[in-house]
C-alpha cells in the first residue's frame, strides 16, 4: 500500500511539474510533509541539502532519498528501503520518459511531412533566440552589462562559429577565463 502511494504521488509530481527539480520541491514538500506526514519538515530540509550536494538533478535525488526515508520511518528492512528509493525514482522520471518516447515516435512518424518540416524550421530560430536571451540575461548584472562577461561571450561565440574547437574545451577555457578574471 505505501509503495503504491509513493509511486502515485511521485508520478503525479513528475507529470505536472514543469521547470526542473527546484520547481518540484514545493510540491514534494506539500505532498510528503503536509498532506501525508510521511516525514518532518526537518527531515525534508536535510534531504534537500543532501540532494543538492550529490551529483544529479535535485528533484530526482530528493525523490530517491524520500522513498528510502519514508519506508525506513515505516519500520521496514533495508531491502524494502532500497525498493522505496527505486519506486520514487522511477515514478518521478517515468512521465518525462513517456513524453520523450512519444515525441520521438511523433518525430519519426512525421519527419518527412512538409508541414512538420515547416514547423521545425520555425522552431529552430525561436529556440536559438531563447538561448541567446538567457545568455544575455546571465552576462548582465543588475540590468547593466558586465563588459568582462561580454568579452568572454564574444570570444567564445567567435571560436565556436569559426573554428573546429571542441565545445567541451571551449567551455573549460571560458570557465578558466571567468575564474581568472573574477
Amino acid at each position: 500500500m505505501i509503495f503504491w502511494e509513493l509511486f502515485s504521488t511521485f508520478f503525479i509530481i513528475g507529470l505536472f511539474t514543469i521547470g526542473g527539480g527546484y520547481a518540484m520541491l514545493p510540491l514534494i514538500q506539500h505532498k510528503v510533509v503536509t498532506q501525508y506526514g510521511w516525514i518532518t519538515d526537518r527531515m525534508f530540509t536535510d534531504i534537500v541539502a543532501i540532494s543538492q550536494m550529490t551529483p544529479g538533478p535535485i528533484g530526482i535525488n530528493s525523490a530517491t532519498y524520500i522513498g528510502y526515508s519514508v519506508i525506513k520511518e515505516a519500520g521496514y528492512n533495508q531491502f524494502l528501503c532500497i525498493c522505496g528509493s527505486l519506486t520514487t525514482t522511477v515514478a518521478v522520471v517515468l512521465p518525462s520518459f513517456i513524453i520523450v518516447l512519444a515525441l520521438c515516435h511523433v518525430y519519426r512518424q512525421f519527419s518527412d511531412s512538409a508541414t512538420f518540416k515547416g514547423f521545425m524550421s520555425g522552431l529552430r530560430p525561436t529556440v536559438a533566440g531563447l538561448i541567446g536571451a538567457a545568455a544575455v540575461l546571465m552576462i548582465s548584472r543588475d540590468n547593466f552589462p558586465d563588459w568582462k562577461s561580454w568579452i568572454i561571450f564574444a570570444v567564445s561565440f567567435v571560436l565556436a562559429m569559426w573554428t573546429k574547437l571542441n565545445p567541451i574545451l571551449l567551455l573549460a577555457a571560458a570557465g578558466v577565463a571567468g575564474y581568472l578574471i573574477y
